[in-house]
């Protein structure tokens, strides 16, 4: 049994956390400086972890390579499952030619695409987070925006954006439930301190993403629709995460943002559609079409049907159900072997139980939709067995990405490199508040997920508030909001997006088009955290 060591270098915290430090800061640095493949860097940030953990904590060689193991088989399941299904039922869609229905149909609601994609990523989206979580919006959304004839860096970069919006309440409050358990703190509560954060966040994103589709001119032409749009979500969620039920916050907020947009586009329009803007090509290449007359409503139906369905099956097995219940009651759960590995209290990891719950996840719900789908679409045995076929291809770097990344985040949890590094910051005292943001921040940034990253941190944010007097509440509840901007970094999620958009290899582009916008807005996060703690703002802190 190894029992996890918080300083192993040299007895100092501070030492061991820059050492613990060093496989993140080789990834991301690989990524976005030396633009190195995105496999690549994953690889040596996992190598660099290995070394560190067998010869620097002292992990066993048996329990270092059976936790890499179980990370890379959380890579393969249930993320990558979601990936490989996510691009075969695009590709079906594809197959069918009804992808030009679907740009006419949106072309429908606004002849701007700037508009169009608004709507789509950041009130589709932030659907799909309420119901799917582990990257989905990023594959769906960015697959639609390709779609619609935006350029894939642009498309894969506002689904990123997009999939931030609700990533706190994402999965129905997965990670909320993750962080109460972890903190020893009401759900509720800190589902309702959730809500107050995330409402603020939720408003200002729509008008970074306008800003990210086409800069200050975008921010000029459509800030009525992003402001409608961000306060329409922020309402949605605030007032259901406070008085309502939390796990539905995101899909009030979505529901809400979507009824703010129709609503104003019935009354209001940009001034002008600019040419560049509107003249993005698609994934063939070729511009976008924009044919006056609407298809019919038969045709139409047929071609939103995989989404429709999608969203119907994520519904089914995502809430309090009879179908719920018993398709969960089907999953495996078991403890993975060959980590027998206690925290510094020698308390049992929750990491250690492996979940194959193949029957709700969001992969195997894709699979069926894509299935039903082939009928409905009319799309041939053979050509969708083919598609399936090249879908695996495309994926197949930006799996080998997520694979060697999720290998690394549990070797580094395992090895207790983690939470080393939480423990150091947690250890700065009154300072604490300012770097709380980033202990939220690296923990999503290394996994990929608010949930794990909650699991991960949110005691150690409990423990680091009761040492300074702050509101227990608010720091875990920190943990999970920071958690969101991370999201725009994790090598997880550049992967999903890049394999959907054809940019396998270049993660590192999308990644230093999204860690300026996500240092940004830490960094205004943390400010109003500490607002909250100790400013004007404290009013704000649930009691």
């Amino acid at each position: 049994m190894y029992r996890q060591i918080l300083d192993p270098i040299g007895g100092s915290l501070a030492l061991s956390a820059s050492v613990a430090a060093i496989p993140l800061v080789l990834l991301l640095v690989l990524l976005g400086v030396f633009r190195v493949r995105s496999d690549v860097a994953a690889a040596c940030g996992l190598l660099a972890a290995f070394v560190i953990a067998v010869f620097g904590y002292r992990l066993p060689v048996t329990p270092a390579l059976s936790g890499a193991a179980q990370g890379a088989a959380f890579g393969l399941f249930p993320i990558v499952w979601i990936m490989l299904n996510a691009v075969w039922v695009n590709r079906l869609i594809d197959a069918s030619g009804l992808l030009s229905v679907i740009r006419r149909t949106f072309a429908g609601l606004s002849p701007d695409p700037r508009v169009q994609a608004l709507v789509l990523a950041f009130c589709f989206g932030g659907l799909l987070e309420a119901l799917a979580g582990f990257g989905a919006p990023v594959a769906v959304i960015t697959a639609l925006l390709l779609a619609l004839g935006h350029a894939p860096v642009r498309a894969a970069t506002v689904a990123m954006f997009a999939d931030a919006g609700g990533t706190a309440f994402g999965s129905m409050g997965n990670p909320i439930v993750a962080l109460a358990k972890a903190a020893n703190l009401p759900a509720a509560e800190l589902g309702r301190m959730v809500g107050r954060q995330s409402a603020i966040v939720a408003a200002f994103l729509p008008l970074i993403i306008v800003l990210v589709l086409d800069g200050r001119r975008g921010l000029r032409d459509l800030w009525p629709l992003a402001l409608a749009t961000g306060l329409g979500f922020a309402a949605g969620q605030f007032v259901t995460s406070n008085y309502l039920a939390y796990p539905l916050s995101d899909l009030v907020g979505a529901l809400g943002a979507t009824a703010a947009a129709v609503v104003l586009l019935r009354l209001w329009s940009p001034a002008a559609t600019p040419a560049l803007a509107a003249s993005g090509a698609g994934r063939s290449g070729a511009p976008v079409e924009r044919p006056a007359s609407p298809s019919p409503v038969t045709t139409r139906l047929r071609a939103f049907t995989p989404y429709l369905l999608l969203i119907v099956l994520l519904a089914l097995v995502s809430l309090n159900d009879p179908v719920s219940r018993a398709t969960a009651r089907l999953g495996v759960r078991f403890s993975w072997p060959g980590v027998r590995v206690v925290d510094v209290h020698g308390g049992p990891l929750s990491l250690a139980v492996f979940r194959f719950d193949w029957p709700t996840a969001t992969g195997t719900i894709l699979l069926l939709t894509g299935l039903v789908s082939t009928v409905i679409l009319r799309v041939p045995a053979r050509t969708a067995l083919r598609e399936y076929g090249l879908a695996a291809a495309r994926i197949r770097c930006a799996a080998t990405t997520v694979v060697l990344v999720m290998a690394l985040a549990y070797l580094m949890n395992y090895s207790g490199q983690a939470v080393t590094i939480g423990t150091w910051l947690a250890g700065t005292g009154g300072a604490f508040v300012l770097l709380s943001p980033l202990l939220g921040w690296l923990g999503v940034a290394a996994t990929g997920s608010d949930t794990s990253a909650n699991a991960l941190f949110g005691a150690v944010q409990v423990a680091a508030a009761g040492r300074i007097g702050i509101s227990p509440i608010l720091l875990a509840a920190t943990n999970s909001q920071a958690g969101v901007l991370g999201k725009l970094v994790s090598p997880q999620n550049l992967a999903m997006a890049a394999a959907v958009a054809g940019l396998a290899g270049r993660e590192g582009t999308l990644f230093r088009r999204t860690f300026p916008w996500s240092v940004a807005c830490l960094i205004g996060f943390a400010v109003l955290v500490v607002l909250m703690a100790t400013g004007p703002l404290s009013w704000m802190v649930v009691r």
